[in-house]
């Protein structure tokens, strides 16, 4: 159990670290809220560790010890650490996933770049997704499809981030873009760190990346009616929050350099009561078959590491039900390869 005092301090760091969160999380259950606000109390101190200092090699490497002690139980004498550790042992979290959250930091640290969509997504997996799944298990939830959603959220999550902040990225000469789509568009990196411009080709690449983020928004929806009743409002609201950022970059016509995208306390406050409305909607809705889809490949490992069991690999389904689907399907192909034949001997009965 957490500290009262110890949660008291990781409540203040997000208050003043994570408006999005910290609006988002007043719709969650006491329950799940605690120790969301220990793990994004952590999850703050390993970002900022890595992004506010010049000794990054060393932060990351820190972090890591510091991680190692709190799976030993012998967590740092720190109100994060103590509580994190806390959340660790009341929920068994799995070590992988804070790992793939301290790698994602590891690649930051490196100045790593991401030649595809495909290797932002694995960095997304690392430093969003991987949140994500932890907050499922906060909610005593190891369903691989409810993970596999939960996924999806984080990663349309980043590149909202990612989308918001190609001007603030490259005036500390970083890109996230995927590095084929500059090549692409003919945009020669290091002339665009000396001087970024909006110009029509980034802008196409902001677009693209938030269209992205929206198709795994839509996809992550079937998701949140899978959670518990009452944690629902507060999910639903990190992804209208998040989704409302990725439209007010649209509406800034895409120029994320000379302006960054930021969501007001109206916008903030309207967002809640739509998900609270929302809420109520999905939860008399039948469960959407988007559901069921498999986890994008590079999250793959992060579900596998907190699902209670492995999602089947039957495509039709899972169970019983599953197995009907399919040989159904399978009559239905025989049925029609077999009309073309069925056919013919009927011409030829009619010709002789």
């Amino acid at each position: 159990m957490i500290d009262p005092a110890d949660l008291e301090h990781c409540k203040a760091s997000i208050r003043t670290g994570s408006y999005s969160f910290h609006a988002a999380s007043r719709l969650l259950p006491g329950r799940v809220r605690d120790p969301a606000l220990a793990l994004y109390a952590f999850c703050r101190l390993t970002d900022d560790a890595v992004d506010l200092t010049h000794e990054k090699t060393e932060a990351v490497l820190m972090l890591g010890e510091r991680l190692d002690a709190i799976y030993r139980g012998q967590p740092r004498n720190t109100p994060t650490d103590r509580a994190f550790a806390a959340v660790v042992e009341d929920f068994e979290m799995p070590r992988t996933l804070p790992e793939a959250l301290l790698e994602g930091m590891a690649w930051d640290a490196m100045e790593k770049r991401y030649h595809t969509l495909s290797d932002v997504y694995a960095y997304s997996a690392r430093v969003a997704a991987a949140v994500g799944v932890m907050m499922t298990v906060l909610m005593r939830v190891r369903c691989p499809h409810a993970l596999a959603r939960a996924c999806d959220l984080g990663v349309a999550m980043q590149l909202t981030n990612i989308a918001r902040d190609v001007g603030e990225d490259a005036r500390a000469r970083r890109i996230y873009l995927p590095l084929d789509w500059l090549d692409q568009a003919g945009i020669d990196i290091e002339a665009f760190f000396d001087n970024p411009r909006p110009t029509r080709e980034i802008r196409k690449l902001t677009r693209r990346l938030i269209a992205d983020a929206n198709r795994l928004y839509f996809r992550s929806e079937p998701g949140v009616a899978a959670l518990p009743f009452a944690c629902r409002p507060g999910i639903f609201a990190a992804r209208n929050i998040y989704g409302g950022i990725g439209r007010e970059v649209a509406r800034r016509h895409y120029d994320s350099i000379n302006t960054r995208a930021y969501t007001t306390k109206g916008q903030k406050i309207g967002w809640l009561i739509q998900s609270t409305l929302e809420t109520l909607v999905v939860s008399v809705m039948p469960r959407s078959a988007v559901l069921y889809g498999k986890p994008l490949p590079e999250c793959a490992y992060l579900v596998e590491a907190a699902a209670e069991r492995l999602p089947s690999d039957n495509p039709w389904g899972e169970g019983r039900a599953g197995e009907l689907i399919a040989v159904l399907a399978q009559l239905e192909a025989k049925r029609r390869q077999a009309q073309p034949v069925a056919a013919l001997v009927e011409e030829r009965k009619r010709a002789i």
